[in-house]
């Protein structure tokens, strides 16, 4: 798997990690979720240290951004899409920005890599720059901020095949063959891409709503995006939630299929951000906007329909995502095979500026933090509209639109409803993280 990651790196550098590899299945799963390196794109070294990012004089006028280089993270998921294309077709330079994109091994890596300033800003999951602003689930405590939503709706659950035809999108099903496993001592494994972040909150919500407590009635793992098809074809795993394409990717190997997608769980929920430190943001504000204007541009050119076969050849590179531009593309346009004889449209697919897609809304971080409360993951209530505020900038993003002259669609505070039918109001917040039959909730 990691072989495939890093096709650059040399034999003995490969011989020197997997060295250092802790042997047995907890152990491989631990050091399959830390990933073994970043690389960055342009340049040979694949797994070779990464230099820090520096911080280059821009435009010190008062006019320009504060710095022009920029190095930008991205994991290998088709939501790095309006990062890449920024890039790609020149909105970056259009805005002075010279970005060097750096791909990164794992969630985890990413996160560090920002934490120490190896990298200004980075694609990352909803909830990581929370947790790292609080300092939860073994993230250092490092103030981060996103100005920008990248991405709604894209991901899915898969399935092993041997659940094909007797789970699909219903929760419950599932949960007789999690009591079998669980009452045999060999509970059921279901894996997500880091602890804190969308994939782990989709797939414990989804499995919480048929009855099955995800601490408790299965093992919850972490793994790398591009490393689940691998880890669900060697049978080390029974489900997992990731985005595009492995999804499709499992379908292609024969392998798994799609039980549900996230879009069906939560119509255009809150997917991907792009994150930078708060000092860093507070520091450059100019560089900041300059980015979010060559994302925005950027946007715009992803949800029209004809540059999709464009972007799935850009994103199948090896330097991106790596993976078949005709797996990547037929979700990208809504074309939905679940594998299992279902197949669907869907109009609410990935998105990427449409229905004020872009905006981080702070509603959004709100929903995040009753989930952390409903699982333990905090004790006692957390500061909800303080720790939203101080992440979901929209305060930055709104600036950025503004100097472009773009009107977009503003604040949304409004209630929304998922699809277990219960309704989150961001108002209600501890009552909604409280109300849940199946939970983790820790008070003390």
């Amino acid at each position: 798997m990691w072989e495939a990651q890093c096709p650059a790196m040399s034999e003995s550098k490969k011989s020197k990690v997997a060295a250092k590899a802790p042997l047995g299945r907890r152990g491989f799963l631990k050091w399959s979720a830390a990933g073994v390196g970043a690389a960055v794109l342009g340049t040979a070294g694949c797994g070779g240290d990464e230099p820090a990012a520096s911080p280059a004089q821009g435009n010190v006028s008062g006019t320009g951004p504060e710095i022009s280089e920029v190095r930008l993270g991205m994991i290998a998921l088709t939501d790095c899409a309006p990062i890449v294309v920024a890039q790609e077709r020149g909105f970056f330079r259009r805005h002075g920005i010279n970005a060097t994109i750096v791909k990164g091994a794992s969630w985890a890596a990413i996160r560090d890599s920002l934490s120490n300033g190896s990298i200004h800003g980075t694609h990352m999951l909803l909830g990581m720059p929370i947790a790292s602003t609080m300092g939860l689930l073994g993230s250092p405590r490092v103030p981060m901020v996103a100005p920008w939503l990248l991405s709604r709706n894209g991901q899915a659950i898969t399935l092993a095949h041997r659940f094909k035809g007797r789970v699909a999108a219903d929760p419950a099903a599932m949960l007789p063959f999690v009591q079998e496993a669980k009452a045999a001592n060999s509970p059921l494994t279901f894996a997500m891409t880091f602890p804190p972040g969308t994939h782990a909150m989709w797939m414990r919500y989804w499995l919480a709503a048929g009855g099955i407590h995800p601490d408790r009635d299965v093992a919850l793992v972490t793994i790398p995006p591009p490393q689940m098809v691998a880890n669900m074809r060697v049978d080390r795993m029974h489900g997992f939630c990731v985005g595009e394409p492995w999804n499709a990717r499992a379908i292609a190997d024969g392998i798994g299929y799609t039980a549900t997608t996230t879009q069906e769980m939560w119509r255009d929920h809150p997917e991907k951000v792009l994150a930078f430190r708060e000092d860093f943001a507070a520091q450059n504000p100019r560089t900041v906007k300059a980015m979010l204007k060559a994302l925005h541009e950027a946007s715009l050119w992803l949800d029209q329909p004809a540059n999709l076969p464009e972007l799935a050849s850009i994103l199948s590179r090896t330097t991106y995502v790596n993976c078949a531009p005709e797996i990547i593309l037929p979700r990208l346009q809504g074309h939905y095979d679940y594998g299992d004889g279902r197949v669907s449209e869907h109009t609410h697919a990935m998105t990427f500026q449409a229905r004020n897609a872009n905006r981080p809304q702070e509603k959004y971080a709100v929903w995040w933090l009753t989930q952390f409360r409903r699982w333990g993951m905090v004790t006692g209530t957390p500061d909800y509209a303080g720790v939203a505020r101080k992440v979901m900038r929209g305060d930055l993003y709104d600036g950025a639109m503004s100097e472009l002259g773009y009107a977009h669609g503003g604040v949304n505070d409004e209630p929304e409803t998922l699809f277990d039918g219960r309704t989150f109001d961001p108002a209600q917040a501890e009552a909604y993280a409280t109300s849940f039959t199946t939970h983790g909730v820790r008070n003390s």
